[in-house]
């Protein structure tokens, strides 16, 4: 088994002890630099305050403008407690406030993530202003209104003889750094957990990280949960900071400096939210205090943001790390960027192999019809695959081939009819669902998650089969997946990929990317593999090396496969269903199908040259 783990870094602890000896460090050389110890406080809190949206924007690709509202929450409702409630415990208010925060964050995750894209942008923008509405009117008297609520106490510590206060300024410093730290500690074992896994895939390709067998939106409302709990902890300590919990956190001038701080300091780093926060506030105290700029200090900060988003499209820190790969893969680069002639391994078992006594019909579809208005896609299709068969299915362009295939993967539910797999009614589930069950797809135009690597696209696929559609095992490392690296490497080395394991997607050639698009259907070890046109776009000798791939992957496997290469189609499969008009013209024997007038002239005796 290769060494090298997927997700995992070489040394896994070190960004850990660098942040740790780094926040140790700052109080001795910070004041060197005249850094004021208000300011740096700040940075702690506005960098822990990004950590969560950077797992939910960066990371998972969700772009919220109402972390304001989750940020607000925590700290109006610690700062209650700790002041008009009169409770005593700075540190469990603080974790009151975050789990009120999360629970929020769940409510408005629910709302949100009913859309997607820029509406569900806009979505977040009206709840943050209906947030900021009720903490001014209806729950001013619980939330002090403009006023806000002062006298937020600073916490304190008794450890036996050993008794710690934190009042302000650089005293207050080291509990800040200890929440930051412990902050980022988390963050990073949920980035590099199997879920942190699905969290990037859904970022890159949200359609195939659901079509592999994954629930996305359970996932996308983990991750809003996760980022509402950082927004919540982290107003809990704003109030505790400033000793006063200030109306303007529930503007929404706080989410838009987030997102600034996040994109100036880099986006899925994790660190870039601090660097942009130290970015930001230093240069508005150097601009303010020193320079004496003014309310004009937000025209030059402005002009810096556009200069760094210009030249820096992925910030400071993504710079940085690009920088630092660029430098890498030319110190490792190989002589020669020619990829070797594909070798195709045996077979992976199927997830149902035939042998388990499963005969018959392993696919049945019986009058499917599919209707987009007045426009008839499909009509009555009846459809029987039976277990071990390799069906080709073919017809002229605006047959209903693709749509006719999207209905039996569940991608689009059929105006009429019904879909039976391994005897099991399937009409109407979710293509997470059948993917689970052992059905899937690979796709006409590639569905790759394209700026992962090739071992890391086909750990996503792999990931769904061994640990089902969801699961919260947010501090789990990979490396605990049970037989996730050996089946990556089975996969890979059966598409003949074995030796471009580590290299990115954006790399590979347009046929490497073809199998690897086969790859990902693969990997969840399927019983019915479906393909659609496997072989489009490709040089002669791709196809060649392509057929011999569909060849191998075909013993003791069912598939079904659409692609306009009839001479490979009739070699390959044993039976081919012709499609006309969205309606089943003939079925038969490859022999059959090229001696079928009724195809040939479908084709307009484009078959006529094969049953001569």
């Amino acid at each position: 088994m290769n060494a090298d783990r997927i997700y995992t870094p070489r040394r896994p602890l070190l960004l850990e002890a660098i942040t740790a000896a780094a926040l140790i460090a700052a109080p001795f050389v910070l004041p060197y630099f005249d850094a004021a110890p208000n300011t740096v406080n700040r940075i702690l809190v506005w960098g822990l305050f990004g950590i969560g949206f950077d797992i939910l924007f960066g990371y998972t690709g969700l772009l919220s403008f109402g972390q304001s509202a989750l940020y607000g929450t925590g700290g109006f409702v610690a700062a209650y407690l700790l002041t008009v409630a009169g409770f005593p415990y700075v540190i469990t208010a603080l974790v009151i406030g975050m789990v009120a925060a999360a629970v929020v964050g769940y409510v408005v995750g629910l709302i949100a993530l009913r859309r997607t894209g820029i509406y569900f942008a806009m979505i977040t923008i009206a709840i943050a202003e209906v947030f900021f509405f009720v903490e001014f009117n209806p729950l001013s008297e619980w939330t002090g209104g403009e006023n806000g609520l002062p006298g937020v106490p600073t916490p304190s510590l008794d450890l036996g003889s050993l008794h710690l206060r934190f009042t302000t300024g650089w005293s207050l410093y080291p509990f800040l750094a200890f929440c930051y730290f412990v902050g980022i500690v988390v963050a990073l074992r949920i980035v590099r957990s199997p879920a942190g896994a699905i969290f990037r895939a859904i970022r890159e390709n949200p359609l195939r990280a659901a079509a592999v067998g994954h629930n996305i939106h359970a996932y996308k409302l983990t991750a809003f949960v996760i980022a509402a709990a950082y927004a919540g902890f982290a107003g809990g300590l704003l109030g505790v900071m400033q000793a006063f919990m200030p109306p303007d956190a529930f503007m929404l001038e706080t989410s838009g400096q987030l997102v600034m701080q996040t994109a100036i300091g880099g986006t899925g780093t994790l660190f870039g939210p601090l660097a942009g926060a130290a970015v930001w506030l230093f240069l508005q105290d150097f601009l303010q205090g020193t320079l004496g700029l003014g309310a004009t200090w937000k025209l030059v900060l402005g002009l810096v943001f556009v200069v760094l988003v210009c030249f820096l499209r992925q910030g400071i820190l993504g710079g940085v790390r690009n920088f630092v790969a660029l430098f890498s893969s030319k110190a490792e680069s190989r002589p020669s960027d020619t990829p070797e002639p594909a070798s195709f391994a045996a077979p992976m078992p199927a997830r149902h192999e035939l042998g388990n006594g499963f005969t018959g019909p392993i696919l049945q579809a019986k009058g499917l019809t599919k209707r987009y208005g007045g426009v008839v896609a499909n009509e009555g299709i009846d459809f029987t695959v039976n277990a071990g068969d390799l069906r080709g299915i073919i017809g002229p362009n605006g047959a209903g081939k693709s749509t006719f295939f999207k209905m039996l993967t569940c991608e689009v539910p059929p105006t009429s009819g019904r879909i039976t797999f391994e005897g099991r009614d399937i009409t109407g589930m979710r293509v997470t669902d059948v993917c689970q069950l052992g059905l899937t797809k690979s796709y006409q135009v590639n569905q790759l998650f394209n700026r992962l690597t090739v071992r890391e696209n086909v750990a996503i696929a792999a990931l769904a089969e061994l640990r089902g559609k969801f699961r919260l095992d947010l501090m789990r490392s990979l490396l605990d997946v049970k037989g996730l690296d050996a089946q990556v490497d089975h996969t890979l080395a059966l598409v003949g990929l074995a030796a471009r394991r580590d290299v990115p997607v954006a790399q590979l050639a347009y046929g490497e990317k073809r199998r690897l698009e086969i790859a990902l259907a693969l990997a969840s070890s399927p019983s019915l593999l479906l393909l659609d046109e496997p072989l489009a776009g490709m040089s002669p000798r791709e196809r060649v090396e392509t057929v011999g791939l569909l060849r191998s992957i075909a013993e003791d496997r069912t598939m079904i496969i659409i692609d306009h290469d009839m001479d490979a189609l009739f070699e390959l499969a044993g039976r081919i269903t012709v499609l006309q008009e969205g309606r089943v013209l003939v079925e038969g024997t490859p022999e059959e199908i090229k001696r079928n007038e009724r195809v040939q002239e479908a084709y307009l005796g484009g078959l006529e040259d094969l049953a001569a």
